[in-house]
C-alpha cells in the first residue's frame, strides 16, 4: 500500500490535474497541444540528452538486460499482430498497427517519474539504457512491417530510406542521437550549456504529464472492448511477465531487473496512437487503449512493485 501512495499516486495525480483541467475547460485543446509540443520536441529530448551523455554506456549497455526487454516487446508485437489478425478478423494493415500497441510502452513518460520515485535516481541509468533504443527499435520494427504489408511487391532499397527518414524526424530520437554523440566523443558541455538544459530536464516530466492527462480527454473508449482488453493484458502483464522469465533466464541483477519490469509494464504510449493516426488504421482500437490502460496501470503497477525484489 505504502507504494501506491507514495510512488504511483503523486504520478497519476500530475495527469489527473491535465484530464481534469481539460475537461473542465479550464485549459484548452490547443494549450495542451502547445504543451506536448514544448515536452516532447524540446524538454523530454533534453532529459534524453542528459542521460544518455552521462551514462556509462560499456557498463549499462548490457545485453542481457535489451535482449530480455526487446525479446518481450517483440513476442507482443507478433502475439498481437496474429491474434488481431486470426483471432479479431482485422486486415493485415490494422493487426500491425494492433501489434505496435503491444509493442510500444510508455518508457518514457510514465517509466522514468515511477522508477525514479521507487527506487532513485540512481536506478534511471538501466532506464537510460533501455530507452536509447526504444524509439528507433519499435518504430524501425513498426514501419518496416507496415510498409511490407502496405507494398508487398516494393524493392527493400526504396523501404529502408522511408524508416530512416521517418526515424530521424522524431525529437526523441534525435536528443537520444545527439547524447550518444556526446557520450562517445568524450566532450565537456560548457557550464552555462549544462545549467540550461538541466532547467529545461526540470520541467520535463511534470509538463509532459499535466500533458498527457490533458491529451487523454479525446481518447473516449467506445467499441472493439474486447480487443482493446486484449492489448491493455498484453501491454501491462504479458510483456512485463515475459521480460521477467528473460531476465531470470540470463540471470539479471536486482537493479536492473527494476528497471526492465517497470519499463515494460508500462501502458501503451501516445507513440502508439501517432503510429496508428499515421497510417490511418485501428485509431480507435489504440486510442482506447492508451485511455484505458494508462488508468488500469495504476493497479498494474502496484502488483509488480509489490513483487519485485
Amino acid at each position: 500500500m505504502q507504494a501506491l501512495f507514495e510512488v504511483i499516486l503523486p504520478v497519476f495525480i500530475v495527469i489527473g490535474f491535465g484530464y481534469l483541467a481539460v475537461w473542465k475547460g479550464l485549459f484548452s485543446d490547443n494549450a495542451t497541444d502547445a504543451l506536448m509540443k514544448f515536452a516532447q520536441t524540446f524538454a523530454v529530448p533534453c532529459l534524453l540528452f542528459r542521460g544518455i551523455a552521462t551514462l556509462d554506456i560499456g557498463d549499462k549497455f548490457n545485453f542481457n538486460l535489451l535482449s530480455s526487454f526487446y525479446g518481450g516487446a517483440v513476442s507482443c508485437f507478433i502475439i498481437g499482430i496474429l491474434v488481431a489478425r486470426y483471432v479479431f478478423k482485422r486486415d493485415m494493415q490494422d493487426a500491425v498497427a494492433i501489434g505496435f500497441c503491444c509493442l510500444f510502452s510508455n518508457s518514457l513518460l510514465l517509466g522514468i517519474p515511477i522508477t525514479e520515485r521507487a527506487y532513485g535516481a540512481d536506478a534511471l541509468e538501466w532506464n537510460y539504457a533501455i530507452i536509447a533504443m526504444h524509439s528507433p527499435f519499435c518504430y524501425a520494427i513498426g514501419i518496416t512491417a507496415m510498409e511490407l504489408v502496405r507494398a508487398e511487391n516494393r524493392h527493400p532499397r526504396f523501404l529502408v530510406p522511408k524508416v530512416l527518414k521517418a526515424m530521424f524526424r522524431n525529437p526523441l530520437i534525435i536528443g537520444i542521437t545527439c547524447g550518444l554523440f556526446v557520450n562517445l566523443s568524450g566532450l565537456t558541455l560548457p557550464g552555462p550549456l549544462k545549467e540550461a538544459i538541466d532547467m529545461m530536464i526540470r520541467c520535463a516530466v511534470p509538463a509532459a504529464l499535466f500533458g498527457l492527462g490533458g491529451i487523454l480527454v479525446r481518447y473516449k473508449p467506445e467499441g472493439d472492448l474486447r480487443i482493446i482488453l486484449f492489448v491493455c493484458c498484453m501491454s501491462l502483464i504479458m510483456h512485463p511477465g515475459i521480460a521477467w522469465v528473460l531476465g531470470h533466464l540470463q540471470h539479471l541483477g536486482t537493479n536492473e531487473t527494476r528497471s526492465l519490469i517497470l519499463t515494460a509494464s508500462m501502458a501503451p504510449g501516445i507513440n502508439a496512437y501517432l503510429f496508428a493516426n499515421m497510417y490511418g488504421r485501428a485509431r480507435r482500437v489504440a486510442a482506447s487503449s492508451v485511455f484505458l490502460a494508462t488508468g488500469a496501470s495504476i493497479l498494474t503497477i502496484w502488483g509488480w512493485l509489490s513483487v519485485l525484489p
